[in-house]
């Protein structure tokens, strides 16, 4: 099997195109044939699909599921009593929501993932930490909305914490200032969905004209921007807005699925999401879905080695991007770097912050 301990020795951001293309073929080719060994539904779907891996040579050739495939099977290639907790996606009202079942194994691979990926931007000591939710969204430790599982994880680098939303989803202006004012001189790590970031701290910093100094803090946020560009808001507005009400300087957007945990999209200081050594992307065009050219407009499909307690290695989004280029972005790192365009038309919402409800907060 995969050896994990070899992965998370290499530094995240390191491996060249050839390289790199050569070690996701190999692991990610390995992990379709464990799946197909221990999850009868994905073998028929692959069975189907006539998959051969001694035929395959590549990444490229691995058979993609839809991602909403997990809203209608169960997918699972470990025993139930194996199960050590479920995830479930974000879903509009009415609509089921995916369920991924993971085990230990997979849980703290995607830790350290998630760790390695995110200390590379921000550096490996922990930080006071200020999350934009309410602590209700933090329920059932065994299963968890996506939401949740995103506060959460990234909670591993907070050494102090606290949630900025109150139950009603407000503000809680003075246990903010508190909060900082305990933490005085410290960078602050502030943690966040998009709209969520918008609607509850922007927008209320702005309505009462206040003067919280948040020009220490650094910013991860993600998701909601279907709901973003509903309201107009572009990325370099929303950094622009927060700078004019907080002096916040350092912002990073990271995109992910709950389908595959851990292998975030960090954006870098250039503003590009970045493929790690974990994870790649492939861009597919909608008519015959086959790969096309870097600058070219498709399908966003995400590989990532991680999930080994159930297939979901290799699966297409409902989003569209673009890749812009590969090792040779501005900020040094190497690996693919990526914009997504937005929702494929017609596309149900499932970002966490573009299926929330401002009155119900324990959604995902």
């Amino acid at each position: 099997m995969i050896d994990f301990n070899k992965w998370h020795s290499i530094p995240p951001y390191s491996l060249g195109k050839d390289e790199k293309f050569e070690m996701l073929s190999a692991a990610l080719t390995e992990l379709t044939v464990h799946h197909m060994e221990h999850c009868v539904p994905y073998k028929n779907i692959l069975d189907a699909s006539r998959f051969s891996a001694e035929s395959t040579k590549s990444y490229l050739d691995i058979p993609y599921l839809p991602a909403r495939l997990f809203k209608e099977l169960t997918l699972r290639s470990v025993q139930p009593k194996d199960v050590f907790k479920t995830m479930t996606s974000s879903g509009t009202s009415g609509q089921s929501a995916s369920r991924i079942h993971l085990d230990k194994s997979t849980v703290a691979n995607q830790t350290k993932a998630l760790t390695r990926i995110v200390t590379d931007f921000i550096g490996n000591n922990r930080m006071p930490m200020i999350i934009i939710d309410s602590s209700n969204v933090v329920g059932d430790r065994s299963l968890f909305s996506a939401r949740g599982a995103g506060i959460l994880g990234f909670s591993i680098f907070a050494k102090d914490r606290m949630f900025g939303l109150d139950e009603e989803m407000r503000l809680d202006f003075g246990g903010i200032s508190s909060f900082l004012e305990k933490h005085q001189n410290q960078q602050v790590l502030l943690f966040g969905f998009t709209f969520m970031v918008w609607q509850h701290l922007y927008k209320e910093l702005a309505r009462i004209e206040s003067a919280l100094d948040l020009s220490r803090a650094v910013l991860i946020h993600g998701g909601g921007w279907k709901k973003m560009a509903d309201e107009k808001v572009e990325s370099s507005v929303f950094r622009k807005k927060l700078n004019e009400v907080s002096g916040l300087e350092r912002v990073h957007d990271y995109y992910g699925m709950v389908e595959q945990t851990g292998s975030i999209y960090m954006e870098c200081e250039r503003g590009h999401l970045h493929t790690s050594i974990y994870s790649d992307v492939i861009i597919r065009r909608g008519f015959d879905f086959k790969p096309v050219e870097f600058g070219e407009i498709g399908i966003i499909e995400l590989v990532s080695i991680l999930p080994l307690s159930y297939p979901g290695h290799a699966l297409l989004t409902e989003d569209e991007g673009i890749i812009l280029g590969e090792d040779d972005c501005l900020c040094g790192r190497l690996g693919k770097y990526f914009r997504v365009m937005g929702r494929i038309k017609n596309a149900e919402p499932r970002g966490c912050s573009d299926t929330y409800n401002s009155k119900t907060v324990n959604t995902g």
